[in-house]
């Protein structure tokens, strides 16, 4: 598929980029797939390389609810934890959007990713130039700051960030943003809590299902 190259007075630009990184919005970004689904409201989903093994099956709960409910998913989904979850997604028809840390020009498509692209579910964005083709720990927290930034209406769901975490400190960053911001109710994520994140607890799931569904109107 050809890449498409969208500068900040190109309509399909998303404004939420300039409203929330100012004057360190890219000035161009570059998406493959369906522009389309940049009209959806969305969650950003992060979760730190390590992740407990009391939340990783809340995790699996929560991408299962996004797919579910049609939510528009938007990560890196570059850590573990995040790539597993990219796996539950794509079995959905919900839209999906990837946020490499690094440049798409040129980019090899992965056989998993060819029908979901084919079918208008997927759209990977970079903020990246052809220059910057190596992912590194810059980028890649760039790369957060542009997910979380993504929509003007968007959930952004921490699922786990370790005390003195690179995550932890991302999630201290955007907090002035006052998006809405959830994390798991758990011991492991006192210091997200803490900090601001607003808790969910699984087992009044079927809330969390109408919260997701509700920010996808």
């Amino acid at each position: 598929m050809d890449t498409i190259n969208l500068k900040k007075n190109d309509p399909n630009y998303p404004s939420a980029l300039q409203q929330y990184l100012g004057k360190d919005a890219p000035d161009t970004i570059t998406a493959i797939g369906n522009l389309d689904i940049l009209s959806h409201n969305s969650t950003a989903f992060f979760c730190s390389a390590k992740c407990p093994g009391d939340l990783i099956v809340k995790t699996y709960d929560i991408a299962q609810i996004l797919r579910d409910a049609g939510m528009t998913t938007i990560s890196g989904f570059h850590s573990p934890m995040e790539r597993e979850c990219l796996t539950i997604l794509l079995r959905g028809t919900q839209p999906v959007i990837i946020c490499p840390a690094r440049s798409i020009n040129n980019m090899r498509i992965n056989k998993e990713y060819k029908k979901p692209l084919k079918d208008g579910q997927l759209l990977f964005l970079s903020p990246f130039d052809e220059n910057q083709q190596r992912i590194s720990a810059k980028r890649s927290h760039y790369r957060n700051l542009f997910v979380a930034a993504m929509s003007l209406s968007s959930v952004i769901f921490l699922a786990h960030a370790g005390p003195g975490s690179k995550t932890e400190s991302f999630c201290k960053e955007i907090l002035p943003w006052q998006k809405p911001i959830y994390t798991f109710e758990s011991d492991y994520n006192k210091n997200l809590i803490k900090m601001g994140a607003r808790p969910v607890n699984m087992e009044n799931i079927s809330e969390w299902a109408k919260l997701f569904a509700a920010y996808n109107k």
